[in-house]
């Protein structure tokens, strides 16, 4: 590990000589944060545990934008595909109300990625251990709160997914809703898929703006809190979920208005 710091401290000079970076580049950050974690485990003589499985499945946790996307088609034409078809009204003529089978399609969407989401979590983890093996020991060093600390690592990847549930949550919501609204599966999707894809670089070109902090996708985010680098100033795990919740008591709302009031006679 000496060797290591020796080397990345080597790459981080050359690099600073060629390029002059400001003080938050990237490349500079993620080598000095490689450097501290090696030294944690020199000073607290800590074994690293070998690349296994469970590292495998926490590497992998990007895999669930693939979840985010499948589970957004599939909200985006639950019930505009209805309106599409001409088969809302079978629906309608039946002696439920609508507020409960909007209730069943929308449940239905959430367990479609609930089952996904645990199943991309399933192969990731036998995945790994066909191709490396499980890990002699099950514990690892993480950023948590800023500071370096000892944790398991199961936790730890378990928690990097439950952080990715509540993006998923939220741009499944938000698709669900706009099918709604537009009865328009296409538009549902073309729109919950661009704002997925761009939602960082619209909170990053309003990253100056007092109100940016209020946009969803700043928000999204919860473990950014964990690693103690808040997107902005002011902003906290609690203010995060407080808008969250407020967005999805819109979208829902929205939803269940436009349902149980429209008029499906023409269609």
């Amino acid at each position: 590990m000496q060797k290591e710091n020796k080397a990345l401290q080597k790459d981080t000079e050359d690099y600073i000589k060629e390029t002059n970076p400001d003080e938050d580049d990237f490349y500079v950050n993620m080598n000095q944060e490689e450097m501290d974690r090696n030294n944690y485990y020199l000073e607290h003589d800590i074994q690293p545990q070998n690349y296994g499985a469970w590292q495998f499945t926490s590497d992998n946790a990007g895999l669930l934008s693939v979840v985010s996307l499948l589970t957004i088609i599939v909200a985006a034409g639950t019930v505009a595909n209805e309106f599409r078809w001409g088969t809302i009204k079978l629906l309608l003529i039946r002696p439920i109300s609508r507020s409960v089978i909007l209730l069943s399609k929308y449940v239905s969407v959430l367990l479609f990625a609930l089952i996904t989401l645990v199943f991309v979590l399933a192969l990731s983890l036998i995945s790994g251990g066909m191709f490396f093996g499980f890990e002699d020991s099950l514990q690892t060093v993480v950023t948590s709160h800023g500071e370096l600390q000892q944790t398991s690592l199961v936790t730890e990847t378990l928690s990097s997914y439950g952080y990715q549930i509540v993006n998923l949550i939220m741009m499944t919501t938000f698709a669900f809703m706009i099918s709604v609204l537009f009865r328009n599966s296409a538009l549902a999707i073309g729109i919950a898929i661009f704002l997925m894809l761009s939602g960082n670089s619209i909170v990053g070109f309003f990253q100056d703006r007092a109100w940016a902090k209020y946009i969803l996708f700043a928000n999204t985010d919860l473990q950014q809190y964990t690693t103690g680098s808040p997107l902005m100033e002011g902003m906290t795990m609690q203010f995060s979920i407080t808008v969250l919740i407020v967005y999805y008591i819109i979208f829902i709302a929205l939803s269940w208005i436009m349902f149980t009031k429209r008029d499906v006679a023409g269609f």
